[in-house]
This record gives C-alpha cells, sequence and structure tokens, in this order.
C-alpha cells in the first residue's frame, strides 16, 4: 500500500514536473524572445544617436558688425555671430551690398534705440536666397531680393528676413545700386509723392541735395516740373546737385540761405522744405516756408531741433511733418508699389543713381566716419 501510494504521488509529481518544465520552457522561449529588445536597446539607440548627429549641423557662424556700447565709429565691431535658420515665413540671404544710411548712425549713437543690446546695425541690403523656411511659396533659392526698413541687421554676410518683407530686384538692375537706392529711394518716392505731393509749378527746398536722398528728390521733384532749390556745403557738392536737377544751389557756408530763398522766390517762399539736417536748419527752413506750406523734417543729422511752440505755425498757417518711411510702407501692396515705381525710374532714367563710395562691410566704422564728416556724397555701400 506504501508502495503504491509513493508510486502515485511519484506520477502526480512527474506529471507536475512534466506541466512546470513545459511552462518554463515556454516562459523562456518567450522571455527569450522578449529578451532580444532589450538587448538591442543599446544599438537602436546608438543609431538613432548618429543619424540624429548626422542632422544635427554645427551652428553657421557668419561674420557681421555688432554694437555693444552707444558712441561714435570706434563701436562698431567686426565679430562671429551665430546664425540660425529659417522658420516658416523667412528666407536666409547672403547680401551683396548693403546700403549706409543715417539712421545707422542714429541707432549706433543711441538717439534711436535698439531692441536689444548688443544689435547689428543697417537696413537696406540686397543679396541672394540661400534657403526658405518650411512651407514658403513666392521664394526660392537663387532669388535676388532686396529689402529696406526693419528687422534691422543688413550689416552682415548673411541674415534671416521676414520674407513678406523684401522685393524682387528686377534683373536689369545691379544690385550695388539696388543696394544704394532702396531705403532712400522709397524714403524719396513717399516724401514728393504722398507726404507732400509735388506737382508742377511748385517750388522746393532740398537740403543736403548732394546726400543719397537729397540727389533722388532733386532728381524726382524736377522730373515732377517743380523748381529746385538745394542746399550744400562745397563747391563739388553744388555741381553735383546742378548735375541732380537743382535750378538753384546755395552754399550754406558761403550765404545765409533764408535770405537766398526769399531773393530767389521773390519773398514768397516755397511750398515744401525738405530737411534732414535738423536743428542746425530747422528754424531757418520754417522761415522759407510760404502761408500754408509744408516743413517736413525727416532726419536729424546735425542735431535733434528744438521744441517748435504751435504759434510759430499758427503765424502762417504752417504744416509740419514728421514721417517715416516705415508707416508709409507697412502694407505689402504699399511696398510692392514704392519699390515698384522706384525701379521703374532707374529703368526710365528719372533717377541717376550715384554710387560714390564703397568699403568693405569689416570696414564700416571707417564709412560712418566719413558719413558723419560730410566727406561723402551720393550714396555709400558696403560690401560683404
Amino acid at each position: 500500500m506504501g508502495l503504491l501510494k509513493l508510486g502515485f504521488h511519484f506520477l502526480r509529481e512527474s506529471s507536475n514536473v512534466s506541466f512546470w518544465v513545459q511552462i518554463l520552457t515556454n516562459n523562456n522561449t518567450r522571455h527569450s524572445a522578449l529578451s532580444y529588445a532589450p538587448r538591442s536597446k543599446p544599438a537602436i539607440a546608438k543609431a538613432l544617436s548618429t543619424e540624429a548627429a548626422a542632422k544635427v549641423q554645427p551652428p553657421k557662424m557668419v561674420k557681421a558688425i555688432r554694437v555693444h556700447e552707444f558712441g561714435g565709429p570706434e563701436v562698431l565691431k567686426w565679430e562671429d555671430v551665430e546664425l540660425g535658420e529659417p522658420k516658416e515665413g523667412e528666407i536666409r540671404i547672403k547680401n551683396k551690398a548693403v546700403g549706409l544710411n543715417f539712421i545707422d548712425v542714429y541707432f549706433r549713437k543711441g538717439v534711436y534705440k535698439a531692441a536689444a543690446m548688443p544689435f547689428t546695425p543697417g537696413m537696406e541690403a540686397v543679396g541672394e536666397v540661400i534657403a526658405v523656411g518650411p512651407g514658403l511659396t513666392g521664394r526660392k533659392v537663387g532669388d535676388i531680393v532686396a529689402y529696406a526698413g526693419n528687422p534691422m541687421g543688413a550689416y552682415a554676410e548673411e541674415q534671416i528676413l521676414p520674407a513678406d518683407k523684401v522685393v524682387p530686384v528686377p534683373p536689369s538692375v545691379d544690385p550695388i545700386i539696388a543696394a544704394s537706392i532702396m531705403l532712400k529711394g522709397m524714403t524719396a518716392q513717399y516724401l514728393v509723392r504722398r507726404c507732400f505731393k509735388v506737382e508742377s509749378g511748385h517750388t522746393v527746398l532740398v537740403h543736403a541735395a548732394a546726400g543719397g536722398v537729397g540727389s533722388l528728390l532733386c532728381q524726382w521733384a524736377n522730373a515732377l516740373g517743380a523748381t529746385v532749390i538745394g542746399t550744400v556745403s562745397t563747391k563739388e557738392k553744388a555741381a553735383q546737385a546742378k548735375e541732380d536737377g537743382c535750378h538753384h544751389v546755395i552754399i550754406y557756408k558761403e550765404e545765409d540761405f533764408v535770405a537766398r530763398v526769399s531773393e530767389i522766390t521773390s519773398g514768397k517762399g516755397v511750398e515744401v522744405v525738405y530737411d534732414s539736417v535738423g536743428k542746425d536748419t530747422f528754424q531757418g527752413s520754417l522761415a522759407c516756408l510760404k502761408p500754408r506750406g509744408y516743413m517736413v523734417s525727416f532726419g536729424q543729422s546735425s542735431g535733434t531741433p528744438e521744441p517748435v511752440p504751435l504759434p510759430a505755425l499758427g503765424a502762417k498757417s504752417l504744416f509740419l511733418a514728421r514721417p517715416s518711411l516705415m508707416q508709409y510702407t507697412s502694407t505689402r501692396d504699399e511696398l510692392l508699389e514704392t519699390a515698384g515705381e522706384v525701379f521703374a525710374n532707374i529703368a526710365s532714367g528719372i533717377l541717376r543713381v550715384r554710387v560714390n563710395h564703397k568699403y568693405p562691410l569689416s570696414q564700416a566704422a571707417q564709412a560712418h566716419e566719413d558719413l558723419e564728416n560730410r566727406r561723402t556724397s551720393g550714396s555709400v555701400v558696403l560690401l560683404p
């Protein structure tokens, strides 16, 4: 009986052993299959990291002018800066030419405040599109485009720009010419066509008539049929102003421009004064206006004018405007129309662009010094 119990127990246990052997075997098989994934995780991670490393490019470094503190031309530093990839709605351009404008000086000095420090100055450039942001249409790699105004940052070999802020440059217009005229030309356009609409028979006074904007104002106002009076600082600049359409040129260092304007107009005054000089000419400019005349102050190269008491305007019912290009090209349609008219006037010969000075971009400090000391005339461009 004991042997029978023992045998039965053995068979039962043997059955259990067989059952558990099968379970363990199956489990081991499953564990073996599952254990393959953990063993391959390092390999997968390595593969993924290798793929990611292949996609992650080192930061794009370009040369640019940077301003770390306000001051003279010496604060313009030639440095390496990191440039990211264009995001949605953006393009990256490789600049071919950068325009120099007095507004760059204002930002460098702190007269106008940049959004952050340090910053890269410059508000006018022409370049080739070398990358476009995701999903962007209407612009492609290889396009030659120009921009003027915001965002600031043109003093660089390459830059990221909103695609809706650039305009296509016609093949007939050289990039250097386009870079020299975008901001100045569009400024001239809104000044003579919209801020005050110059017409045949008007008499206009243009200060700094041999400067970048002044030269274009004289040509454009002349083409519209106005009598143009220009002020300049030297005889050489007087000769240029004559070529650019000035009917009367006043060398303000040699004669009183207010008295001379009165003489030219037989005491009547002018319909409009375009004044980019500011403090040194402002009061005299007001005196040159006829009743209901327009004082258009669009710059302040000599400093900010003193505040104007309202009675000073009321004596002759004068209009005073302090316009900015940004408000006249705030929409895409306005931008395209303004730039289009500038390019059309270049093509027709109405506007002759004088690029009298070219500097390497790295020598922007010298260009600023020459501009401020009135050693330049016409347009100045910086070449990356």
